[in-house]
């Protein structure tokens, strides 16, 4: 058995910007012995810095909008309350179809983002084009809608900020540390996790906290624990320095084939979810021969298929010279049902799940942060009803059936 090396309160597995925003949220509540962990040498690493840096507002279920509404609060109130610049500016998000019936379907959402607090959805003709995107080709665009609550954020920033009050607090983030297993008892007919095996030492916990991202199924294996969290690979395409797009351009979204784009320090990001292609220029879901979904090496077979996509919608595009050395690849961490995974693991009540964001992550951190301390300091989440992200939904066979739409 290992020795135990030192105690924390609360231990959270995964220094990316979930982790840090439980971690500042229990400090600030007066929850001083928190310890971050994070197996590489610094935070964020992972999936949070290589994130697009997107925040929307817009979504085909209640929870996600509620979430994003939460975290836009908490994001105005950034520099006020953590002493940091999260980088959120309201560019807008917009999205564009140019099947009538996937037009209609994405202005059904309407009467149901209103009652979830978001009546700012515009719809969008063509015509409007020359008003939100001019760069855009009209021709072929049946509508879209317009957010203008929605935009981007800068996700190692966000992560600093809350990394750094964090530690104001009295947390501690610890890198070069990896999880290598769980102490586990029974007590009273439930499992309960007692201490963390790393490859420092043991670590006594009170409670533990999962924020592993694409990894965190492998951690929660760990426990004995089965969770449906799996990686997805995502490819993002660089530009050298653009001019012809501006700054402020909104996160322009083809609802049809899933290409979009945004500006960032004076450079387009190309993004197209390939791996739902059958085209042959997508390219292999993983790099070739490489048999590991954790691989994030960016494969140039991508290339041709997201290029013709932007070459297509935004012809001046055809001017932007691709720099290939700073294209990458990253992932998400997907669930089942294209939700989070938030609260305790079923069958270990002091295992806490924050997980299977599947995509959102960087953007719903500031709520997640909030409601998961709540759950562990008084019981449960009050800001809002996390219940449709309870763990236990999927073996109650009770998963979000929302639209696959946005």
């Amino acid at each position: 058995m290992s020795k135990t090396t030192e105690t924390a309160e609360v231990v959270i597995v995964g220094g990316g910007v979930i982790g840090a925003s439980v971690a500042y949220h229990l400090a600030v509540r007066g929850c001083r012995e928190v310890l971050v962990l994070e197996r590489e040498p610094e935070l964020g690493r992972g999936s949070t810095g290589r994130a697009t840096g997107g925040f929307r507002a817009q979504f085909a279920s209640e929870i996600d909008v509620r979430l994003s509404l939460l975290a836009r609060e908490k994001l105005l109130r950034f520099r006020d309350e953590v002493g940091a610049d999260s980088g959120y500016r309201p560019c807008g998000y917009l999205f564009l179809a140019e099947a009538p019936a996937r037009l209609a379907a994405l202005r059904a959402l309407a009467p149901f983002h209103r009652p979830a607090g978001l009546p700012q959805v515009e719809d969008v003709a063509a015509e409007d084009l020359r008003r939100l995107n001019p760069a855009v080709r009209r021709d072929g665009i049946a509508g879209g809608t317009f957010c203008p609550l929605s935009g981007f954020l800068r996700p190692l920033d966000l992560l600093a900020g809350y990394a750094r009050a964090a530690r104001r607090l009295g947390a501690r983030c610890a890198t070069d540390v990896e999880v290598v297993g769980f102490a586990v008892e029974q007590r009273g007919g439930e499992r309960r996790v007692t201490a963390v095996e790393t490859s420092r030492g043991r670590i006594a916990a009170r409670c533990v906290v999962n924020a592993a991202g694409p990894w965190a199924g492998v951690v929660a294996r760990l426990a004995a624990i089965e969770l449906p969290v799996s990686p997805l690979r995502r490819q993002v395409a660089f530009t050298e320095p653009f001019a012809e797009l501006p700054e402020d351009m909104p996160m322009t979204v083809f609802l049809d084939d899933g290409f979009h784009l945004r500006v960032r320090d004076g450079r387009v990001l190309l993004l197209w979810p390939a791996e739902t292609s059958s085209e042959p220029s997508a390219g292999p879901v993983w790099p070739p021969g490489s048999g590991d979904p954790f691989d994030t090496r960016f494969a140039a077979t991508w290339l041709p298929g997201v290029l013709a996509r932007a070459h297509a919608r935004l012809p001046c595009l055809a001017r932007a010279a691709i720099d290939l050395p700073a294209c990458w690849a990253g992932l998400y961490e997907m669930s089942p049902d294209r939700h989070a995974i938030v609260g305790p693991a079923p069958g270990c009540a002091n295992f806490y799940l924050a997980n299977g964001s599947s995509g959102h992550g960087i953007m719903h951190a500031p709520a997640l942060g909030q409601l998961l301390a709540e759950m562990i300091l008084d019981g449960a989440a009050h800001t809002l009803d996390l219940h449709p992200l309870r763990p236990t939904r999927f073996a109650e066979g009770q998963p979000i059936t929302d639209p696959d739409l946005l």
